[in-house]
Formats: C-alpha cells, structure tokens, sequence
C-alpha cells in the first residue's frame, strides 16, 4: 500500500470512529474553556460531541477531500493580539496563549496593522518536520503543525474549526527554520466562489497578499528584533504548491503519529495522545486516566490586559 493510500485508509477509519459525514463536522466542534483569558492557566480544548478531542492529531484534515475543502482551527480571531497556539506538548493539545520569560505573549500593532490582520490558525493532522530540509527553502521545519491565514469576511474565535480552501501559500523563513503560510478562505464565505488560486486574491482583494507579506516581515522588529525574511523573495506560491506542501505535511504527522520514528516525539517534546487513531502509540481509550481526569469546563471572563498592547508603533523600514 502507498504512503498516500495508507492515509486514506487511515483517515477514513477516522472518519467512521467520528461517525459523521466530514461535510457535517465544523458545526458539531465546540470549546471547553479553562480559566480566564488573558491569564497563564486558560486553556482552550476543542469538543466534539461533548468529548474532547485533539486538535493536532483527532481532527481530519480532510474535510472534502474531493472537493479541496480542508478543515482548519481558528488559534487567534482576526483584529486581536494574543498570541494564541496549539500546545503540542499537553495531552489532547489544548490551545493556551504563547509564554514567553514567564509572560503572556502579544504581537504588537505595527500601523497601519490592528493585530492579527486576517484568523489565524493551523491544520489539524500536519507537522512541520525539524529534521528534514526543505528543497527550495534549505532550511528545516519548525516543529509546528502548518500555519493557516484565513482571509475571508467573518472574524473567527479561539478553537473555531473551519472548512476552508488553499488558495496559496508563503515560506518565512523565521529563525532559520521553513515557516509555511498557506493563504485559505472559508467555504462560506460570500467571495469563496470566485477565489480559486493565489491570482484571484489580488484580484477581489487588491493588496492583501502585500498587507501579509509586510505584516510577517515586521511584526517582531517593536520587540527588537530584525525584519523576517522569505523564500522565494516573498512570493506567493500558487495553489497547487500550497497543496504539495500540505500533503508533505500530512506525511509528515502521519509518520508522527503512528511511531515511524518515535525518537522525534521525545526530542521535539511533543504529545501524540489521541482517541481516533487506534494504530498510534499514543492512542488512549476515554477511560485512560490522561483523558478521563481532564479538567472539566470552568469558563471565567478575561483578565484585564495591558494598556500598552494597544499602542502603535510606527516601523520605518516599511517597504514602498
């Protein structure tokens, strides 16, 4: 059987465990919250049915897969600033804000950008593999599942899952690692029907691709850091290159997560613990302990912020 077969196999055995048409799935996800945003202990987990689910490894990829309609988590809603993640090292991979020196982390306003300027996310079932270099870039993964900016209309929340489709993607290069962007819209969104590829997002909405490219360039520099560069001298590739990268990256969980190498798991400190894939070793039933003594809902209102996360800051190597 081919390494593509075999997940095909696989992802339609998950798809019978769901026990739902993957076109019904997205309105069937809800959020179990932990504390209180804008705190170090909140947690965000991803339910399905009212159990909770992985959204590294238990959510599909593939929503439609004939149809190119993948499914994506929302990690931070357009227009804020928290810099919200999957946490691949907890069980289950609940999504918790980014913790830097023992303090939250937020990206900062680089005008003319209020935050995150499209929702901002991952694919579930995909990782960028440290220890393989890209061809084209010459330079590693970055140890994350691969990054999603959803570009359409409606502002998303933490832990939100989405049918989307690939419309493009970006290489950062960040850090010296491969730090993929894949450019998608959400299949209901009011545009969705005549974005198709990378040229069609200029088209319909003449310079978003520059506002990214500009936005990933210099988010970091009001921490005091250099601009980022790119692969490609900051091009975005088209649709069906965005779509080779992400069945790299499918590949790349799926030899994760059934423990075709299971030094990486240890070395890059990640999680595979599951409840939809029996064949992994980190699959574990609803009565393990890890997931039965999970904690239960116990929501409370965000904290308050700092004020100095809504400054401006004014970057004067903006590129004209």
């Amino acid at each position: 059987m081919s390494g593509s077969t075999l997940v095909a196999s696989r992802l339609s055995h998950q798809l019978r465990l769901l026990g739902t048409p993957a076109t019904k799935m997205a309105s069937q996800f809800t959020t179990r919250l932990i504390g209180a945003p804008n705190t170090l202990e909140h947690r965000t987990y991803i339910e399905r049915n009212g159990q909770v689910v992985s959204p590294f490894h238990d959510i599909p990829l593939f929503a439609d897969e004939n149809n190119g309609i993948l499914n994506m988590v929302v990690e931070v809603p357009r227009w804020t600033n928290a810099k919200m993640e999957i946490c691949k090292e907890e069980g289950f991979n609940p999504i918790k804000q980014d913790i830097k020196k023992g303090r939250l982390r937020f990206v900062r306003n680089c005008f003319p950008h209020h935050g995150y300027i499209w929702n901002y996310g991952a694919f579930p079932q995909t990782w960028e593999d440290p220890s393989q270099m890209h061809a084209e870039t010459k330079a590693q993964g970055d140890n994350d599942p691969l990054d999603v900016c959803e570009i359409g209309e409606q502002v998303g929340y933490v832990g939100q899952v989405k049918q989307v489709k690939v419309l493009g993607i970006m290489a950062l290069l960040d850090e010296g690692e491969t730090d993929w962007k894949v450019i998608v819209v959400d299949v209901q969104d009011p545009l969705a029907s005549k974005l198709n590829d990378i040229e069609d997002v200029e088209r319909h909405l003449p310079g978003l691709i520059r506002a990214t490219n500009e936005w990933f360039r210099i988010y970091k520099i009001p921490d005091g850091k250099p601009e980022n560069a790119f692969a490609f001298s900051g091009e975005a590739k088209n649709r069906k290159y965005a779509t080779e990268i992400i069945h790299e990256c499918h590949e790349a969980w799926r030899r994760l997560i059934s423990g075709e190498s299971p030094a990486k798991t240890a070395s890059y400190d990640l999680s595979i613990r599951n409840i939809t894939v029996p064949q992994s070793p980190g699959y574990v039933g609803l009565n393990d302990p890890s997931y039965a003594n999970l904690p239960a809902d116990s929501r409370k209102p965000p904290a308050p912020i700092d004020p100095s996360v809504s400054k401006w800051f004014y970057i004067s190597s903006v590129q004209v």
